[in-house]
């Protein structure tokens, strides 16, 4: 395993991609800007890297050999490797992107991309501080660990995605304010808000399936023209 020299930024990041030509630009193209840059070309030898090593982020290709970057993320993320993941993928459907946040991505850019808006994800990303230990939040019968990421709703846990974990702490850390799905996109998962896009609404909705309606609770209020706001005192 190759050790990165001194850095301008001081930040190491791994590069997963198959396609020799575009691993070559992108590592070239990073180390240029300051980064350690370390890479792989398959499934394997990323999760290798991944949970060998301590990475201020990664740049995950989506289709990459055996296991694919979606498979990658989310076994990195069941190992309790939170490290930013940027991911690349070639296809731009609601569904692949809902899969590819699903699987534990914080953001995403669709090929072909400018090299200046790679470097304004990355930075984005990376501008994050070091993680302190989290008090458990609370909302009503509705629990949530950051550090376990454990939910439940009374003594119930209730399985979550990383993307509705996610969410679902956004709302329980500001309980009582209307979120706009701006807001959200931002804070949740990093990239521009296309007014368009309705992933906050899907996600609002798998939440909801989730934490409320199997209990009877309407929690998470639509605010009309604002956004969503999470009642703590809602029955």
């Amino acid at each position: 395993m190759r050790q990165p020299s001194s850095t301008l930024t001081g930040m190491r990041l791994l590069v997963v991609e198959d396609d020799p030509g575009m691993a070559a630009l992108l590592v070239r193209s990073l180390q240029r800007e300051g980064y350690a840059v370390d890479a792989a070309a398959n499934g394997a030898d990323a999760l290798w890297n991944a949970l060998e090593n301590d990475y201020d982020a990664v740049v995950l290709d989506a289709m990459i050999p055996a296991p694919d970057g979606f498979e990658v993320c989310r076994r990195i993320r069941a190992e309790g490797r939170w490290a930013p993941v940027l991911m690349l993928t070639a296809r731009d459907a609601v569904a692949d992107r809902v899969r590819g946040l699903d699987s534990g991505a914080d953001d995403y850019l669709t090929k072909p991309f400018a090299l200046a808006e790679l470097f304004a994800r990355v930075r984005s990303l990376t501008r994050r501080g070091p993680l302190e230990r989290p008090v458990v939040l609370r909302a009503g019968d509705l629990t949530l660990d950051p550090v376990s990421r454990i939910v439940r709703r009374g003594d119930v846990e209730v399985a979550l995605s990383p993307k509705e974990f996610a969410l679902l702490q956004e709302l329980m850390r500001r309980p009582g304010e209307a979120l706009s799905r701006t807001y959200l996109i931002d804070h949740v998962w990093d990239f521009a808000y296309d007014g368009g896009s309705n992933v906050v609404d899907v996600y609002i909705r798998y939440l909801r399936d989730k934490v409320d309606r199997p209990f009877g609770r309407d929690t998470i209020h639509t605010v009309r023209g604002a956004g969503y706001r999470l009642d703590p005192d809602a029955e």
